[in-house]
């Protein structure tokens, strides 16, 4: 890789830079929105995207128009997974509507522990028609698998149902990222596009709050899947706390 500035450079243009929290509000997501189009404009830095909830895309839309950076958000019954498929593809239509560039949705973990991979498939399959051009990322949940072999089914469930990422985790359970999982599913991508021909993103996700922490994941990535696959259209880092971190690294 790259020196460290550069690393990190690369890193910071990878960042979903996230605010999921129960109290959120239209005046504090468009702050947060405000600050990351700020560090855009002023420092030439801008991260890859703004994950928010549904409701706030709008907001999040206007506040981070002209900096170059996508609003992103979650739907598919976030971070469950649990409503029936007709109100997740509904949900999925709501967010693109309202302006989302990309969709995070979750994987039915139930039907992948039952073994009941075809019916997964389908059901991301029928979320990323909803989601037509709009980028889709789908959370497997790693934490919540018991398995590296279930992992690996959930990751090529969602992938043949055409996924343009999988992701580890919500950041909303007890286990979000690990670095075993990313190994998992970096090695499935590579196995799937090889068979198939078609890039696949990575996205870690949850608990990742150290520079040194997210320097290993886009490591593991290179590694597995050479330095091209090192960029925001196929590698991200979803954090709510590392962004301000890289920022001032790179401009002090």
């Amino acid at each position: 890789m790259n020196s460290d500035a550069g690393v990190m450079l690369r890193l910071l243009s990878c960042v979903d830079n996230t605010t999921l929290s129960a109290l959120d509000s239209e005046r504090s997501v468009e702050e947060f929105c405000r600050r990351t189009a700020d560090m855009a404009l002023l420092g030439g830095m801008p991260v890859a995207a703004v994950c928010v909830y549904p409701r706030f895309v709008p907001v999040a839309k206007k506040a981070l128009s002209g900096c170059g950076v996508n609003v992103a958000t979650v739907a598919g019954a976030f971070p469950h997974g649990q409503l029936p498929l007709e109100l997740k593809i509904g949900e999925v239509k709501w967010c693109v509507e309202a302006g989302a560039d990309e969709v995070d949705v979750v994987i039915n973990r139930g039907l992948i522990v039952d073994g009941c991979f075809e019916e997964a498939r389908r059901e991301v399959a029928a979320m990323k028609s909803a989601c037509g051009d709009r980028l889709l990322k789908v959370i497997l949940e790693c934490g919540e698998l018991p398995s590296p072999t279930l992992l690996r089914r959930a990751a090529m469930a969602a992938m043949e149902g055409g996924a343009d990422f999988i992701k580890t985790s919500t950041g909303k359970m007890a286990v979000g990222a690990t670095h075993e999982a990313a190994a998992v599913m970096l090695n499935c991508i590579k196995d799937y596009v090889k068979i198939n021909k078609r890039t696949v993103g990575f996205k870690a996700a949850g608990g990742i709050k150290d520079v040194e922490d997210a320097k290993k994941y886009a490591e593991q990535a290179v590694e597995i899947m050479g330095n091209d696959f090192f960029n925001n259209q196929t590698f991200r880092i979803g954090t709510s706390s590392l962004t301000a971190t890289l920022s001032s690294l790179l401009t002090n």
